[in-house]
């Protein structure tokens, strides 16, 4: 399940999307989104997600279970 990020927390801070190793995070509106097509959670990278692991705000980088969890290409 990609990452997404909770719009009404998000202080625009920044830190999340030097720490994606997909480029998967974007300044869009007035706060950070998630390209779920591009999030890996991590995966391959790190042990933790990093947007998460990064953010100031607790629970505002949350998994989106409303997408499945990302798949390593075999």
């Amino acid at each position: 399940m990609p990452y997404k990020i909770d719009q009404d927390q998000c202080t625009t801070c920044s830190a999340c999307e030097a720490q994606c190793p997909n480029e998967a995070i974007r300044f869009k509106g007035s706060a950070f989104w998630v390209d779920p097509t591009k999030c890996t959670e991590c995966i391959g990278f790190f042990d933790k997600a990093q947007c998460a692991e990064v953010c100031p705000v607790d629970d505002t980088c949350i998994v989106d279970t409303s997408r499945p969890r990302y798949q390593v290409a075999a």
